[in-house]
């Protein structure tokens, strides 16, 4: 097992990555107010791991309330949280009560978000099954809901006390999951770290074959990224924000073709490509480092390509993005391989060249 902190003073939690950690009870246990739980998790990952980490904390002395929501994005919204609330409230939670969200993605945004509201907070802890939550959504406290007119739009910020990512529930996962989780991992390499996307290039064969020295690697080193980001800019009032590479025009593609379609990590993929043109048209990156950008998604079985939605829904759609400022859609963009930036500072007639590609 390797761990590492996320370093948030009174506030900082570690984030455990290894095989089987879901069986190991010891693991949980010091984080608890008391022995009492609410597993949140849904359809899709309840069969396959409820059973075992319940019995693990039960044969602690563990309490354990199970909540099993349907699995998708489409329901990461007001009428889900609303069935956490009601599980909690008719067995009477308090506040010692710990949430552990256990899924992927949208579980661990909607659970985080009902720990952070529900008796005005309760602890919760992340137990990630997917490959992007466990590089991405499990770490840095950004929790919420989606609303008709944007993506993630309801939220807090809201820590957790612990992060299990156990590289098990890995084998499960989908071909197409996994892909989209890779789509998160690329993107450190890209925003900040130009040796790791160096070696994802060399080593995205034996990723996609799941090798567990190498997915270790990768997961580690992303969740170091987002640990040393998070614990700078905890709130996204500045450099937080660049780990949004690609997902300003990610969230109106989602939102577009209705949430779900796609997944996020394909958005991502997609949005990132779009942003590495635009970089390309101001000059900031060559025509080689798009393609390598490109090969890595290729490499990864991401798409490349965005639907084609015409640049005024486009448009509208990204003024809805949260980094909108005065009016203005600001974006994430490359100076380079390893080194991006936010900036409102485009030419936005070559921001319309961009989209009109789609």
């Amino acid at each position: 097992m390797q761990t590492l902190k996320v370093e948030l003073a009174d506030r900082s939690y570690p984030i455990h990555i290894g095989k089987n950690l879901i069986s190991d009870a010891s693991l949980i246990l010091p984080y608890l107010k008391r022995k009492y739980v609410a597993i949140v998790t849904n359809t899709t990952v309840a069969p396959l791991y409820l059973d075992k980490l319940s019995q693990a904390l039960q044969a602690a002395g563990v309490t354990v309330i199970p909540i099993i929501l349907p699995d998708g994005e489409a329901y990461k919204n007001t009428e889900t949280l609303n069935k956490i609330y009601d599980n909690l409230l008719k067995n009477r939670c308090e506040r010692s009560t710990t949430l552990i969200a256990l899924g992927g993605g949208v579980i661990g945004d909607l659970t985080g978000y009902a720990a952070a509201t529900y008796l005005r907070g309760v602890p919760f802890i992340q137990i990630p099954t997917t490959l992007l939550s466990q590089v991405d959504s499990s770490v840095g406290g950004k929790t919420g809901i989606n609303h008709p007119l944007g993506k993630n739009m309801i939220g807090a910020f809201y820590q957790p006390q612990l992060v299990l990512a156990d590289i098990d529930t890995l084998q499960t996962l989908p071909a197409r999951e996994f892909s989209a989780g890779m789509a998160e991992v690329i993107k450190y390499g890209l925003i900040r770290d130009a040796d790791f996307f160096d070696w994802l290039e060399s080593n995205m064969a034996s990723l996609m074959q799941l090798n567990e020295a190498e997915l270790s690697y990768a997961i580690y080193h992303s969740c170091q990224n987002k640990a040393d980001v998070v614990a700078k800019d905890e709130h996204e009032q500045g450099e937080r924000a660049l780990l949004n590479l690609g997902h300003t025009f990610g969230h109106a593609i989602e939102n577009a073709m209705g949430y779900g379609v796609w997944l996020h990590g394909e958005a991502v993929a997609a949005g990132t490509m779009m942003a590495a043109d635009l970089s390309q048209r101001m000059g900031w990156l060559t025509q080689q480092e798009v393609a390598r950008i490109k090969k890595s998604f290729e490499t990864a079985n991401l798409p490349i390509a965005a639907p084609k939605l015409g640049v005024e829904r486009y448009l509208d759609l990204m003024g809805l993005d949260k980094k909108v400022e005065n009016g203005k859609i600001r974006l994430i963009l490359q100076q380079g391989i390893g080194k991006a930036v936010i900036t409102s500072d485009y030419d936005a007639e070559e921001l319309k060249e961009t989209l009109a590609l789609c």
